[in-house]
């Protein structure tokens, strides 16, 4: 069986062939320009093989309703020249296979919890802490979409009092985004992170949004396991950091998992989102063919 994966985001496509278990057999790597530019390069990759679905994990907004007539379009992105674009309609226009549609950080946190550092669970929360922040929760095997998917980064945040950055999001200013994502880091301090290593504050105060950021979901929704990723969680110290403050803010109102355990690095590394797409895509392929 050969499936096919798409991980779009803003400055590049993935787009990968692989197993119905989420082996990788081939990718390639194009340019996010224009979808009259990057979609061709798209569909001729894909028409090298012989595929049976297709998963897509995109950058959002985008319309995961499937009562909803705009469901597979990616709706009022900030990318400007994907907006209203129908993502959907244009892979079934060249390619007659059953297609997942969901968020990029619904395909990565999917792929975490089936093989990656959730494993063996029953839900997982998956935040990535990037360029921008976004999460996805996963309970015994679907992702949580209600009326639409969930917009985790948006969270409304209390300030660290020795924080007077004004935030950078362009409808809340202060909130998770906004103020712990990699660009506010690198506005706030005028340096990326990779380059602010050694500035205890840094951390500090970075590690107090996400922690209360994660104190709401474990409150809202009672992960068994929290899973971070992202270009943030990968400076090593921040994950002690962040456990820290946890403890500290939940206090001892209500009992979860050992913090090691419960608030972990991903797994998968860089290859979450394309592997999520995979698994996703075997998923609908296999709805497809059920025989009722």
């Amino acid at each position: 069986m050969l499936i096919g994966s798409i991980e779009t985001g803003g400055t590049k496509f993935v787009v990968a062939v692989g197993s119905g278990n989420g082996e990788v057999k081939q990718k390639l790597t194009i340019p996010t320009t224009t979808p009259e530019e990057t979609m061709p390069l798209v569909h001729q990759f894909f028409r090298q093989f012989n595929l049976e679905a297709i998963g897509v994990g995109s950058f959002g907004p985008i319309d995961v309703n499937q009562q909803s007539p705009l469901y597979g379009y990616i709706t009022s992105t900030p990318k400007l020249p994907w907006q209203n674009f129908n993502f959907v309609g244009a892979l079934k226009e060249k390619h007659e296979v059953p297609i997942a549609w969901t968020t990029d950080v619904n395909a990565a946190g999917f792929a975490e919890y089936k093989l990656g550092n959730a494993k063996g669970t029953e839900s997982c929360l998956y935040l990535t802490i990037g360029t921008g922040i976004g999460g996805s929760f996963i309970q015994n095997g679907e992702i949580l979409n209600a009326y639409s998917h969930p917009e985790m980064g948006h969270l409304l945040v209390r300030r660290h009092l020795d924080d007077d950055f004004e935030g950078l999001c362009p409808n809340h200013n202060d909130c998770l985004e906004g103020m712990a994502s990699g660009l506010a880091v690198e506005k706030r301090w005028g340096k990326k992170g990779f380059k602010l290593i050694d500035n205890e504050k840094v951390w500090e105060i970075e590690a107090f949004y996400i922690a209360q950021a994660l104190i709401n979901y474990t409150l809202t929704l009672r992960p068994e396991r929290i899973v971070l990723g992202g270009g943030i969680m990968k400076q090593k110290q921040i994950f002690s950091l962040v456990r820290g403050q946890f403890k500290e803010l939940l206090g001892n109102y209500i009992e979860v998992p050992n913090l090691e355990q419960y608030i972990q690095p991903v797994g998968l590394h860089n290859e979450a989102g394309i592997i999520g797409g995979l698994l996703l895509a075997e998923r609908e392929l296999m709805k497809s063919t059920v025989i009722y």
